[in-house]
């Protein structure tokens, strides 16, 4: 397990991460198709909080797309780098995520995401983040929709409904809402960064054969669970 500190400058306010969200959001690409599903690797991350002990612990977990095999997994702790404040939680997880990824013995191709890209606030999630600072095809797959509206898709697997924002112009298309798994709670898929939503949910469905939530997001959520476990045991020696 990497051991991460706070980044040096890193945004110690509201207003110092909401000027960063504005600078580096001008960055998302939003017009690659992204690699194909089922092909080349997908990894997920995850991050887990002991808030009272003021640790996070970060997992990446590297699955072949084809097989969704384990090729690799990393984890990383380090201290809570923002307080926490809805819209802004990528400031809280970004750099135990980039530690994870990059102690990696190999390229993490796609990363999915458990949360937002384009399906923000200020539409700079996490995936979106992410994918500016590493370059990185990201996505976004969530359990909510956030403060979005959506209609309930169909009951089949692989129905969706766009999941949509008040714009200036109208309602907003910022992901959509899919079912992965006949008559379960969709998912809420949006794009981070040099992936077309049409990929992203194409991707979403290759990852979830079996339950709901895509394997990258579940394989990565166990082992963060366990890291955090293992890193808040008595006697262990805190995060510098």
């Amino acid at each position: 397990m990497r051991t991460v500190r706070i980044p040096a400058g890193w945004p110690a306010t509201e207003e110092q991460a909401r000027a960063v969200q504005d600078e580096l959001r001008e960055r998302v690409v939003l017009d690659e198709p992204g690699p194909p599903p089922g092909t080349g690797r997908v990894t997920g991350v995850d991050v887990a909080y002991d808030d009272e002990r003021d640790v996070v612990v970060a997992a990446a977990v590297v699955l072949d797309a084809a097989t969704l095999d384990v090729v690799a997994e990393t984890t990383a702790v380090g201290r809570i780098s923002f307080p926490y404040v809805p819209g802004l939680l990528a400031f809280r997880e970004i750099p135990t995520v980039l530690a994870a990824l990059d102690a990696l013995p190999c390229t993490p191709g796609l990363v999915v995401c458990d949360g937002y890209g384009l399906a923000h606030p200020r539409r700079f999630g996490l995936a979106s983040h992410l994918g500016v600072l590493t370059g990185l095809a990201t996505i976004g797959v969530a359990k909510n929709p956030f403060t979005f509206s959506y209609e309930e898709p169909g009951d089949r697997r692989g129905s969706a409904s766009p999941l949509l924002a008040d714009g200036a112009a109208g309602p907003e298309e910022v992901g959509r809402a899919l079912r992965t798994q006949d008559g379960v709670k969709p998912v809420f898929v949006s794009v981070g960064h040099r992936v077309s939503l049409e990929t992203a949910c194409a991707h979403t469905l290759a990852l979830s054969p079996t339950y709901r939530l895509p394997e990258s997001t579940r394989r990565a959520d166990s082992l963060c669970r366990r890291a955090l476990q293992e890193a808040t045991l008595p006697g262990t020696t805190p995060v510098d």
